[in-house]
Formats: structure tokens, C-alpha cells, sequence
């Protein structure tokens, strides 16, 4: 009996202390149950409108001039005179003579070639006379036989036209290179650079500056496929008349002030780049250092603009503020239920204040324009008005 109770003991005692545990566990009393509901978060909301609109492209690119050439002297010798609209950033007009070489040499070859025009065409005179003498004697003498070009002087005619010819042409040559010892570019032009100075000796071929037309400025503008479609412009496209194109809004920043241009779309590559796989458009503006200007600011050349092409036809849009677009297409829309919807939209365009979608929404839907990190799909949300509020 004692060994039985020695064994048995322990497991009397873990038997009554689990029974023990129990009664407690069964007499605590339950904890009191909050049937609340989840407070629901409120958030600024703004109500989406219809509107018909049309729809601009936005891009950006830089000024470059219309035509820019390098001054390259067709002849040589020592520059003699520069003109003071041959300096870097001045302005020059058609034809007007930037750059002077010593035509010394040049007059002297001139009148060499005009006393062989005089030798060469005394020269044929004679041969003329000559051969008219020729066939008289031939005609005279009755001979039977046919004469000979060479009998009758032609031969000797010809070679005499031919050195007139010559000597027109060498003539001509040397009038022409006595006049491009005068530099002259034929449209109206800022200089860019400039590489040579008065007394300095060029040759022909060598660079002595660079300059730029200002009749129109071009800026060529990337646009995706999309965008291309967008403005319902076919690759290769050309405007029939400039002024009617596509137009482009022009904006640079310079200091603390915006500057506006207007422009046009002229042309667009009939090729898709293969670098970048963009399609490349190129805009005009007109006298961009003149009337094209704006409150005397130019468009100049190598300034970076933003552009905004205006759209060719209008289209039905939802337009909303810009604060309601989150990441690049994404509203938080609180529906009838006050419940939380993330949609997926397709932009259209874009601005400081407001943005425009095709789809995604719908026209008196309210979408929420606070700030929201963690948005859950179906959350309860309490809108409000701002201008209610205001």
C-alpha cells in the first residue's frame, strides 16, 4: 500500500491542479465586446466634369538656325579689311561684304585674260578673212574636185572659235575669283564665331568663321507614336502653308521670368529614329530675333524651350484636378457607398491644375484629391468638399 501510494501521489496532485486550473479558467469572466464600427477616414473630394476639348502634345527641344554655314574663302591671299558686322553676335544683311582679301593679284590675271580674248579673237577675224579669200580662189580656179574643209580655212576657223572660247572662259574665271576676294553670304545673319583677323593670310579651303540665318529658327521636336497619332500627323508629313500647320506654344525660362513663342509644325521625318525609337517633328518661327520676338527677348539659337503643340481635332475628355492623379494613372474614386475605389485611367494631357482622361471615370463621380499613402480598395472613406468647407 505504501509503494502504491509513493507512485501515486504525483499524479493525484498534477490531476487536481489541472481541475483547479479549469474552474478558474472557466469563472474568469469574458471580455466585453466593441461592436463600433471602424471610424471612416475623411477625405478632400472633387467631382469629375465632362468638357469637349482639345487635346495638346507636350514636348521640349532646342533652337538651331534654319541654315548655318561655315565663311570659307574660294581663293587665297592676305585679309585686308573685316567688317564690323563680322564679330562674333553681330548682325549682317544680304550680301554685304564681311571680309576683304587683297585682289592685287586678281586685277592683274583679270587683264591678262581680257588681252587673250582681244589676241584670240583678232586671231579668228583673221582666220575668217583667210578662208572667205580661200574659197574665192577656189571658186575662181574652176576646179572639179571637191575642196577640203582644211583647203578652204574651215579647220583653221574652228580652232581659232575654240581658243575664244578658251579664252572667255579664263576670262571669266578671273573676273570671278577678283570677286570672291570679297566674303559675302546671301540671307540675313548673326555671326557665330569667328577665326581670322585683318592682315592674317588665308588660303582657299581654310574656315575663318562660322554664321547663322535669322529669317527662321527651327526646333525639332521628339513625340512618341502616340503622341504622332494624337495630333492625326502621318510620318512624312509637310505643311502645304506654314501658318495654317499645327501650332506650337514655345516656353523658356530666363532669370525669374517665362517667356512665350508661338511657331509651327512644317514637316515631320518620314523615318522612326532607331536610337531612341522617336519620331522627330520640326517647328518654325518666323524673324525670331524680330517681330517673332517676345517683349524683346529672341528665341536664340541654342536655347532649350518647352513645347505644346495644339491638337488638330476635338474629342470628349473628363477633366479633374491634378492632385486626383496618383503615380501616372491611378484615382482613388469614392463611390455611392462611401467606399474607396482605386481605377485606372488613360491620361490624356496634363497641366499645373487639372488633367484630362478618356476613360476610367465617370462624369459627377468624386474623386479624392488629399493626400493618401495607404489606400485600400473598399476602405470606408467620409467625403468632403473643399468649396463646402471654403
Amino acid at each position: 500500500m505504501k509503494k502504491f501510494l509513493r507512485y501515486s501521489a504525483p499524479v493525484l496532485v498534477l490531476a487536481a491542479g489541472f481541475v483547479i486550473v479549469q474552474i478558474l479558467v472557466a469563472a474568469k469572466p469574458e471580455p466585453e465586446k466593441n461592436d463600433d464600427e471602424a471610424r471612416p477616414i475623411s477625405l478632400y473630394v472633387d467631382e469629375v466634369k465632362s468638357e469637349t476639348v482639345t487635346v495638346s502634345v507636350k514636348t521640349q527641344g532646342e533652337v538651331r538656325p534654319k541654315t548655318e554655314i561655315d565663311l570659307i574663302p574660294q581663293v587665297s591671299g592676305r585679309i585686308v579689311a573685316m567688317s564690323e558686322s563680322f564679330r562674333e553676335g553681330a548682325e549682317f544683311t544680304p550680301d554685304s561684304v564681311l571680309m576683304k582679301i587683297d585682289d592685287t593679284d586678281y586685277q592683274l590675271a583679270a587683264v591678262r585674260a581680257e588681252a587673250r580674248v582681244a589676241e584670240a579673237q583678232t586671231a579668228l577675224e583673221r582666220e575668217f578673212a583667210t578662208a572667205k579669200m580661200k574659197e574665192e580662189e577656189w571658186r575662181d580656179g574652176r576646179k572639179d574636185q571637191e575642196p577640203t574643209p582644211f583647203a578652204l580655212n574651215l579647220t583653221q576657223v574652228a580652232e581659232a572659235e575654240a581658243k575664244l572660247l578658251s579664252a572667255r572662259a579664263d576670262l571669266r574665271k578671273a573676273r570671278l575669283d577678283l570677286e570672291r576676294t570679297e566674303i559675302r553670304v546671301p540671307f540675313y545673319g548673326r555671326v557665330r564665331d569667328r577665326t581670322a583677323g585683318v592682315g592674317q593670310v588665308v588660303t582657299a579651303g581654310t574656315k575663318v568663321g562660322r554664321v547663322f540665318s535669322i529669317d527662321v529658327a527651327e526646333i525639332r521636336l521628339p513625340l512618341t507614336d502616340s503622341q504622332l497619332v494624337e495630333l492625326k500627323l502621318p510620318l512624312g508629313y509637310k505643311a502645304d502653308d506654314p501658318l495654317t500647320a499645327p501650332q506650337v506654344n514655345f516656353r523658356a525660362s530666363l532669370g525669374s521670368r517665362d517667356f512665350f513663342w508661338k511657331g509651327h509644325i512644317v514637316r515631320v521625318d518620314a523615318a522612326v529614329n532607331q536610337d531612341t525609337r522617336l519620331i522627330y517633328a520640326t517647328s518654325e518661327v518666323i524673324d525670331p530675333y524680330g517681330l517673332g520676338a517676345t517683349e524683346g527677348m529672341p528665341l536664340a539659337v541654342g536655347m532649350f524651350v518647352s513645347a505644346e503643340i495644339e491638337g488638330v481635332t476635338e474629342q470628349a475628355a473628363y477633366v479633374m484636378p491634378r492632385l486626383a492623379l496618383r503615380n501616372k494613372d491611378t484615382v482613388y474614386v469614392i463611390n455611392d457607398e462611401n467606399r474607396l475605389e482605386i481605377r485606372t485611367v488613360n491620361v490624356l494631357s496634363t497641366s499645373e491644375d487639372h488633367v484630362m482622361v478618356s476613360s476610367g471615370v465617370s462624369p459627377g463621380e468624386h474623386v479624392v484629391t488629399s493626400t493618401l499613402p495607404n489606400a485600400v480598395d473598399g476602405m470606408q472613406a467620409e467625403p468632403v468638399f473643399r468649396q463646402a468647407n471654403g
